[in-house]
């Protein structure tokens, strides 16, 4: 016998029409709703061109979630989907039933394919409508356009997901009619004149997230800039290895980066900043955080050194006191005055949940300065401190100061200087002894949740042995 489940009636009425397509056409404007999503998936897998054009134009739900059914780029059901919304825009008269709004083309799990109901279905809408408003609207006025096609980009656009540029293609000619919609862009190295025509069609007002991996001229990087300044609900922006040409004057760089600094004022939505190895901002981080509207939730500088005007700035500002989380990983503190570290950890002490100071080069005398502070941030829920050079007696003050914060879930330490030989290798038994004693320091006032400690990269394999981690990569350590 089968292991298959049988199939339900639905299921069977649903194969049943898409075998007759005259009786699927006549059936559509009078089929039960939970049959929609459904008979779409069969035809839409079954390759069933003529009666998916129909049942696009009779979609009867806000959304229409594409991208979650397309797990391998089709180009072809892309195009007979297409050419069903153009017979519908092309349409004087709308279908009694058209309610579509959206045409969702990211590639993400979606409930929606597997609730067949309304409520369900329209649940799943970008914009979340009330059910009541969406199906309760008078019969053939249907919703105004343009029609929005909501989509993750990736510049420039390559294979697998080749399927955008036929979008472009389909969209030439339909303006008014469809609009993009894009909540995260991502742009690698790509010239600002092929992606101009891009960002003229995109609504700039919808994009969330801005992700930048390219090497453009200062004044490509300006001139991209005037865009970023456009995205109002902008919420998350990062800069990874922006690599920025100097081939101008001092007076021409001045001018060009207050330019690009002065546009994060216009964010107002802007909570999380990510710059790692964002080397066009030496000297300038100052300006882009007093120019900022709101709170940030999230910094992360990484693989870049601030300057020391930056660096004492942290403490100042304003927009850096409701930090929930702080990522400093690389930072090289050994030449940085610790205070200004100091008094930005006490001013997000209150909100502070992740911090992340590994691979910092903190010294002893450092971190002493840090400990009131550190031990005062109440809701630290994640604390990476690994990759810094401390000795067994500061260990010992760090965790007297960490047992304190009982939200704690995952911290992970250094091994201390003494579990090493004169020539850096690990002692094994020095280093399972001083671990088995810093646990017992956190178990003394709470339980830990996760607490790791790990070593220098292995001279043998060059990854680190993580204390406690069974899963460690480095097994030199590990008993015969």
């Amino acid at each position: 016998m089968s292991s298959q489940s049988p199939c339900t009636l639905l299921e069977l009425a649903g194969r049943s029409l898409l075998m007759d397509r005259q009786r699927a056409t006549l059936a559509l404007q009078d089929l039960p709703i939970e049959l929609f999503p459904p008979l779409f998936m069969e035809a839409f897998s079954g390759g069933c061109s003529e009666v998916l054009k129909e049942m696009v134009q009779a979609w009867p739900f806000t959304c229409l979630p594409l991208g979650a059914l397309m797990k391998k780029p089709d180009l072809e059901m892309l195009q007979v989907t297409l050419q069903g919304l153009n017979m519908l825009l092309a349409q004087r008269d709308r279908p009694r039933r058209w309610r579509l709004q959206v045409l969702d083309l990211r590639r993400v799990h979606h409930n929606f394919w597997r609730m067949w109901t309304g409520e369900v279905a329209d649940a799943c809408s970008p914009e979340a409508m009330p059910r009541k408003q969406t199906l309760a609207a008078p019969p053939g006025t249907g919703p105004s356009l343009p029609l929005k096609v909501l989509t993750d980009l990736c510049l420039p656009h390559k294979p697998p997901y080749a399927p955008m540029a036929f979008v472009f293609q389909w969209m030439d000619g339909k303006p008014g009619v469809v609009q993009l919609c894009c909540k995260k862009l991502q742009i690698s190295t790509l010239s600002l004149q092929s992606m101009e025509r891009i960002l003229e069609e995109l609504d700039l007002d919808y994009i969330q997230q801005v992700e930048m991996h390219c090497s453009w001229s200062l004044s490509t990087l300006a001139s991209f800039a005037t865009y970023l300044g456009q995205m109002r609900n902008l919420r998350k922006l990062l800069f990874s290895h922006v690599c920025v040409s100097a081939d101008v004057s001092q007076e021409e760089k001045d001018w060009l980066m207050g330019h690009v600094t002065s546009q994060f004022a216009k964010m107002d939505g802007l909570r999380r900043v990510y710059l790692d190895g964002a080397f066009f901002l030496d000297g300038r981080l100052r300006q882009v955080l007093r120019h900022l509207k709101n709170p940030l939730e999230t910094l992360s500088i990484t693989n870049c050194q601030p300057s020391d005007l930056d660096w004492n700035h942290l403490s100042g500002s304003p927009n850096l006191t409701q930090l929930l989380h702080l990522n400093l990983c690389g930072i090289k503190q050994t030449n940085l005055s610790p205070e200004p570290l100091r008094i930005l950890l006490e001013n997000a002490a209150a909100t502070l949940r992740t911090l992340n100071l590994q691979d910092c080069e903190i010294t002893d005398s450092q971190l002493h300065a840090l400990l009131p502070a550190l031990s005062g941030c109440s809701q630290l829920r994640t604390f990476s401190f690994h990759g810094n050079d401390i000795s067994l007696p500061v260990m010992r003050d760090l965790l007297r100061h960490t047992a304190r914060l009982r939200q704690l879930s995952l911290e992970m330490y250094p091994a201390p200087l003494e579990s090493y030989d004169a020539q850096g290798a690990i002692h094994r038994e020095r280093f399972f002894q001083h671990c088995a004693e810093l646990t017992d320091i956190l178990r003394a006032v709470r339980e830990p949740r996760g607490v790791l400690f790990h070593t220098k990269p292995c001279h043998i394999c060059g990854h680190r042995f993580v204390y406690n981690l069974p899963s460690s990569l480095c097994r030199c350590l590990m008993p015969a």
